[in-house]
């Protein structure tokens, strides 16, 4: 009986509390009749109409075509010199060629910088490219000339023959802020004047295989098709090219990433000057300080770029630079974090002198080093913006690295083919891939070397040229154009 009682009870006082609650809230709305009561503020989401109208005449679509891949570079096992070629000789049968018909054709997104027709797009976008297109918002397209790319940063450089072109402008990344309106216009899955608006997720994000980058994340929403174009501010500003995204099914998951135009305008400026980039070097493995790390080395908190390992003959060894050194500071700038330190040095022109900050057994140290140039980055595209009666080889060759040189088999000399356009080498057979030894019967030292020969090449003449392919070498038979032909 007592718990009856007491549930009655209990019943009564939340019957009670409810009437007065009720009172309360009539009394309130009785005082407050005739007046206004204030609403929630709004969220205030930007409008880019206006941005999109002003800017979106200076990104164009990019269409790229290549030659379809031999049967032989898809299944090596099809090779005259593969497990089923002897089979297919023995009994007088021609090797299959699986080959799809016509060219493989790719599209990606651009932006002009300059009215007389200079493009900036990503280096994947038009890598291996037979043909390039670019194609205005106003529907006029041209065949483009690829001036130069790097793959390190992913950053190529189009030139068309035009003029009078609309420009964007370009801004300053550094001064992108976590949280920011950002804007991406280009052409995903091939829709053109696409635009997707998002904000800044973070900045300095350092992606495997690509330390040369801090790339801006995003989650403005990028496709296949969005990459090489801007990335604007809200003031209409390019601060970024659209690169890569984050992606388990090969669509846009929530993250993409972006070229800064702090480091990507270095680049095409070099590329537009030289047709090849000059990167800085240390020569130094370096990983990132743990907490534990940090403790271990006696730092109060993890800070810096520990270093692993130290190059022999680097320029870090010829510094002084010694492994278990924790770099905390670079020409002034303080390294927080181990990507920071990789793009500084990537922009440094090789053969400046910057200083080292190192913590060495609990002691901060001053170093000096004189920063060389990033090995095998002696890439140049062979007479490509070459013009007149001169030969036109349209290779894009780069210097060995040692780590080439184990893998290949290639103690000294030679330089790695990576690009083979449509030119009388590609007709001679030089191939992706292969090592030019020996070039008209000179050996070959390095790319600066062999441009130089290709230069001096004289019409009509007959060149071999000696490469290494996979585990042999072979010769092949390279015809220089007569007076005046193209090649």
């Amino acid at each position: 009986m007592k718990k009856i009682a007491a549930a009655v009870a209990l019943v009564v006082a939340v019957g009670a509390a409810a009437t007065a609650y009720q009172e309360r809230a009539t009394a309130t709305a009785s005082a407050t009749a005739g007046q206004s009561v204030p609403a929630a503020p709004a969220l205030m989401v930007p409008d880019f109409s206006a941005l999109v109208a002003k800017v979106s005449d200076a990104v164009v679509n990019v269409q790229v075509e290549r030659k379809a891949a031999p049967a032989s570079s898809r299944f090596p096992q099809l090779d005259e010199d593969g497990p089923f070629g002897e089979f297919f000789r023995h009994f007088g049968i021609p090797v299959p060629d699986f080959a799809p018909p016509g060219p493989v054709q790719g599209l990606g997104s651009g932006f002009i910088i300059s009215a007389d027709g200079y493009i900036v797009t990503n280096q994947h976008v038009i890598d291996g490219a037979d043909k390039v297109t670019v194609k205005l918002n106003d529907k006029r397209e041209f065949e483009a000339k690829v001036v130069g790319g790097d793959r390190a940063s992913d950053v190529a450089l189009l030139k068309i023959d035009a003029q009078d072109l609309p420009t964007v402008t370009i801004g300053d990344s550094k001064n992108l802020k976590v949280g920011q309106w950002v804007v991406a216009i280009g052409a995903p899955f091939g829709l053109e004047r696409t635009a997707t608006a998002g904000i800044v997720s973070a900045l300095h994000r350092n992606l495997p295989g690509d330390s040369y980058v801090p790339f801006i994340q995003t989650d403005v929403a990028v496709n296949p098709g969005n990459s090489g174009g801007p990335l604007f501010d809200t003031a209409g500003r390019v601060v970024g090219i659209n690169s890569q995204i984050y992606s388990r099914s090969g669509g846009y998951m929530g993250v993409s990433f972006a070229i800064p135009t702090d480091v990507a305008m270095n680049v095409v400026q070099q590329l537009k000057t030289t047709g090849k980039v000059e990167r800085g070097w240390l020569g130094v493995t370096m990983q990132e300080v743990t907490h534990d790390l940090a403790r271990s080395f006696g730092l109060e908190q993890p800070r810096g770029a520990l270093v692993s390992q130290v190059v022999p003959g680097s320029p870090a060894e010829k510094a002084g630079v010694k492994v278990g050194d924790i770099i905390v500071g670079y020409a002034g700038q303080a390294i927080n974090d181990s990507g920071d330190l990789p793009p500084l040095v990537a922009g440094t022109k090789p053969g400046e002198k910057k200083t080292l900050t190192v913590i060495r057994e609990g002691r901060q140290r001053t170093l000096e080093v004189r920063v060389g140039e990033f090995p095998g980055q002696g890439k140049v595209r062979l007479a490509a913006a070459e013009q007149g009666d001169r030969v036109r080889l349209n290779l894009a060759i780069s210097d060995l690295t040692p780590q080439q040189r184990r893998e290949l088999g290639v103690e000294r000399g030679g330089v790695l083919v990576e690009d083979v356009g449509p030119g009388i080498a590609a007709e001679a057979g030089v191939q992706p891939g292969d090592v030019i030894l020996q070039f008209d019967g000179q050996p070959v030292k390095d790319a600066a070397q062999l441009k130089e020969l290709v230069r001096d090449l004289k019409p009509g003449k007959n060149v071999a040229i000696l490469v290494k392919r996979d585990q042999g070498t072979l010769f092949l038979a390279l015809k220089v154009p007569d007076q005046g032909a193209r090649g």
